[in-house]
């Protein structure tokens, strides 16, 4: 049997009901989500997670696969007390949020899906993701990444809010290269998980940022109208680390679909 990780998690809110666990996008780790949760209705608790080889958290001797991602963040955060949550994914920690809602359909109370897709890598992207990992590991070196910032931020973001860059630019030189390239692997061999939004049968909010060339409006869209409950939100103005840029409107959805849980509840 597989021994996962214990994973590092952050609390970044305090409040009632429901939890929201964030889970980061990639060459990030939890402090991408702090502005965000910072910016949350007094009533809502939040608690950020690092993902495994990213941030605080050891990747210890797991495989690169998301489904063992998503059963260390489940085994984490129930340690510490989370019987159930809201599980919001920002990016690859959006691709988390689908495997723990098949995995543990149980435990996810509502989905939060910020700048991500449901939908597997082309042939293309995974060789790409594949051959970043290569050059990681072999080089033991960050270079492959660390162009990324400026490209994950939106165009309006790269004018207005430049003092963002070297914030990111010093979270990505605090990862280490085992570990993204163990998240590249991961990523590349994700499968097709709409049909886990469609089958799930809890509110489900999609927020994009309406620059988002990563993942962009047309994935956000197939996943809004791929759910049950489902309520999509664009941001202007932002790219695809829209909690970085634009944390109070991400935090407004997010209490939205804390609501909306807590109302099913009563």
């Amino acid at each position: 049997m597989t021994k996962l990780p214990t994973l590092a998690l952050h609390e970044l809110h305090d409040g009632g009901g429901v939890p929201l666990v964030l889970i980061h996008a990639f060459p990030l780790d939890h402090r991408v989500w702090i502005p965000a949760a910072e910016s949350l209705p007094g009533t809502v608790r939040a608690v950020g997670v690092d993902m495994p080889g990213q941030g605080y958290s050891e990747s210890g001797n797991i495989g690169p696969n998301m489904d063992l991602v998503a059963d260390a963040i489940y085994q984490t955060v129930q340690a510490a007390g989370i019987a159930n949550a809201i599980v919001v994914g920002l990016s690859m920690g959006g691709y988390a949020a689908l495997a723990l809602a098949e995995r543990h359909a149980g435990f996810v109370s509502g989905l939060g899906l910020v700048d991500t897709k449901s939908t597997a890598d082309t042939p293309e992207a995974k060789a790409n993701r594949l051959r970043i990992a290569h050059e990681m590991e072999m080089g033991q070196t960050l270079q492959p990444v660390l162009a990324l910032p400026a490209q994950l931020l939106g165009e309006t973001s790269l004018r207005e809010r430049r003092q963002l860059l070297p914030t990111l630019d010093a979270w990505v030189h605090a990862q280490h290269p085992r570990g993204l390239a163990w998240a590249m692997r991961t990523m590349a061999g994700r499968p097709d998980r709409t049909h886990v939004i469609e089958r799930f049968d809890g509110p489900v909010s999609v927020v994009v940022g309406a620059e988002d060339t990563v993942a962009p409006l047309a994935e956000a869209e197939h996943m809004a109208h791929a759910a049950q409950d489902g309520a999509l939100t664009v941001i202007p103005g932002v790219g695809h680390l829209s909690p970085l840029e634009d944390p109070r409107s991400v935090a407004a959805a997010l209490g939205l679909l804390h609501r909306r849980v807590m109302r099913r509840r009563r």
